[in-house]
């Protein structure tokens, strides 16, 4: 069992989901979840945390709780997690990923229809005996197929932190061997795609190529190992599929970039190859039957008459013909982003207080940071009533006075109501420094009643920022229905910005609809949704689904320095 800060967040949300279930104390549950919360918050490794002390100070863990994480890190199990596995059907943990169920509506179908089971809930709801439960009804019943399928058609992915950091554990390990000079990661996690099928990594290696197949393919941990040629195909200890293309350096760019692209990018990429009197075999380059030594992409591309290609780029849009013409944008990097926007601090659900999020920022290299913490109709999470707004505001003007190196802004994400309204009167709102506003209830409205409410939002001479426009939660949660050209239209025409939420659980907008989006005129910011030190890092996978968007510096608003930034958000007010 893992006993990192994402492993020992899961078994602390297992303890929570199962005792859940048993119907025990809620409190008791909540305290579960949010000692997950703060785990995942934790800046450094659990096991320095526990050593120095600092894990039991930490807000959200407990005595109870602190005791099962030291037990994690000492034995690698819990004790507790592993009674309650043991006393409770192993289905109805898996029934869990299904949208829109939740342990409280498990238990009940547990207890009233004996389920235990996805396949068994998926007959209850093909029968009819789902249906007639009360305060289920066949529309249940249909939207809980719907979210079976959809649990099925993304149980091969992950998320593409947990991908990337298993990619680089492998690409580590391959790079350790004897003879192997470099090993890069490639395909998916390359391209930064937000959900990722399978790992690909291309090693160098001055050894024959089939003694270091071999040799990886003794890889303790790897799973159906086959050795084909140059390929080492598996599955990886994580369960995903994998492959590792072994090539000597002469071929290295060759098989690097067809190891990286989509399969619409390759198929483009070999098609000029041809056009320019080459073609692309299986890792090589070829001209006139014969090997081109390319041993790096540059040198591929160049051959070929084209620009470098970033990776996130290879997708098979226009990138080979804007490449060939020299028109490829020069897309936004991580450090131009001037501004954290979208942060949470212990006013409402985060984990660090306002002073502490603000050192993390600066420390971070900001200029300034928004703090946006959750509004007053969002209960779920701590949301501030107006006179904590006022405590609020004092501490941070206090804050500002003692750190005068990184600017404050007062923020908020407020709420967007059914009616399409923001949860503070005009005359609350006039006193941000900027608003995001967001959806985070009632997302199962109609497409009409959807866009309505977005709409109406979006008129508010407040708002400056819609906060992840879709709702979508990756893996788990379908984008809400909106009518997103009458969005983009109003987004544009108001000039509010569309939020890319760099949470990897979101990463919404989408990077497609982002250049729809862009092509209407809409402004985009990158915020972090962050909710301790862990979450400042997000601003990089949301600066990646920029560039897989084609967006430069300009199309961001928080590559703007405060004050333009702040001109922004005040020019649509009375």
């Amino acid at each position: 069992m893992s006993t990192d800060r994402l492993g020992v967040a899961n078994v602390l949300e297992q303890l929570a989901a199962f005792l859940e279930f048993r119907g025990e104390n809620p409190f008791r549950v909540r305290a579960f979840r949010n000692a997950a919360k703060a785990v995942l918050g934790l800046p450094g490794s659990v096991a320095d945390a526990l050593a120095d002390g600092s894990l039991a100070a930490t807000r959200g863990i407990g005595p109870a709780t602190l005791a099962i994480v030291k037990e994690l890190q000492e034995t690698g199990q819990s004790s507790l997690l592993e009674d309650l596995k043991r006393e409770t059907p192993a289905g109805l943990l898996d029934l869990l990923g299904i949208p829109g169920l939740g342990a409280p509506r498990i238990k009940l179908l547990h207890e009233q229809l004996g389920i235990d089971s996805v396949a068994a809930l998926e007959a209850a709801a093909r029968d009819g005996r789902l249906a007639a439960l009360p305060r289920f009804g066949a529309k249940t019943a249909e939207k809980l197929l719907q979210g079976i399928a959809f649990a099925h058609r993304t149980r091969t992915f992950r998320l593409a932190h947990h991908a990337a950091r298993e990619a680089e554990v492998l690409r580590s390990a391959v790079e350790r061997l004897p003879g192997v000079t470099r090993a890069v990661v490639a395909g998916e996690v390359r391209r930064r795609c937000e959900v990722v099928s399978e790992l690909a990594l291309v090693a160098e290696t001055e050894r024959p190529v089939a003694e270091l197949r071999e040799e990886i393919a003794r890889f303790p941990g790897l799973l159906d190992p086959t050795g084909a040629a140059e390929l080492v195909t598996f599955r990886s200890a994580g369960g995903m599929t994998a492959s590792i293309r072994i090539t000597p350096r002469a071929d290295f760019g060759a098989a690097l970039a067809q190891a990286t692209g989509s399969p619409a990018h390759l198929e483009q990429l070999s098609a000029h190859a041809e056009s320019v009197g080459y073609s692309l075999a299986p890792a090589v380059l070829l001209q006139g039957g014969q090997p081109v030594p390319v041993p790096e992409e540059s040198a591929l591309y160049r051959v070929l008459g084209l620009s470098d290609i970033p990776p996130e780029l290879r997708e098979g849009f226009d990138e080979i013909a804007r490449a060939a013409a020299g028109t490829l944008p020069r897309l936004v990097e991580p450090a131009d982003l001037r501004g954290l926007l979208h942060c949470h601090t212990t006013y409402s659900d985060g984990t660090l207080g306002v002073a502490e999020m603000v050192h993390a920022c600066q420390e971070a290299g900001y200029d300034y940071v928004g703090i946006t913490d959750h509004s007053k109709s969002a209960a779920y999470a701590g949301g501030l009533s107006v006179d904590q707004l006022e405590r609020q505001w004092e501490e941070i003007a206090a804050v500002q006075a003692r750190v005068p190196g990184i600017r404050i802004l007062k923020g908020i994400e407020s709420d967007i109501l059914v009616e399409g309204a923001l949860d503070y009167p005009d005359a609350i709102l006039a006193r941000f420094d900027f608003v995001i506003g967001s959806i985070h209830s009632r997302f199962s409205l109609g497409e009409a009643e959807m866009t309505a409410r977005v709409l109406g939002a979006l008129e508010s001479p407040y708002l400056t920022i819609l906060g992840h426009p879709t709702g979508r939660l990756l893996l788990s949660r379908n984008p809400y229905p909106l009518d997103l050209e009458q969005l983009f239209a109003a987004a544009a025409a108001n000039g509010v910005a569309l939020e890319i939420n760099g949470d990897p659980r979101r990463l919404d907008l989408d990077w497609r609809l982002v250049r729809r989006a862009r092509a209407h005129g809409v402004m985009i910011a990158i915020g972090a949704d962050a909710h301790g030190l862990a979450g400042i890092p997000n601003l990089e996978f949301g600066t990646a689904m920029a560039r897989k968007a084609g967006l430069e510096q300009q199309d961001v608003l928080n590559t703007r320095r405060a004050d333009e930034f702040l001109a922004f958000a005040a020019a649509r007010r009375p």
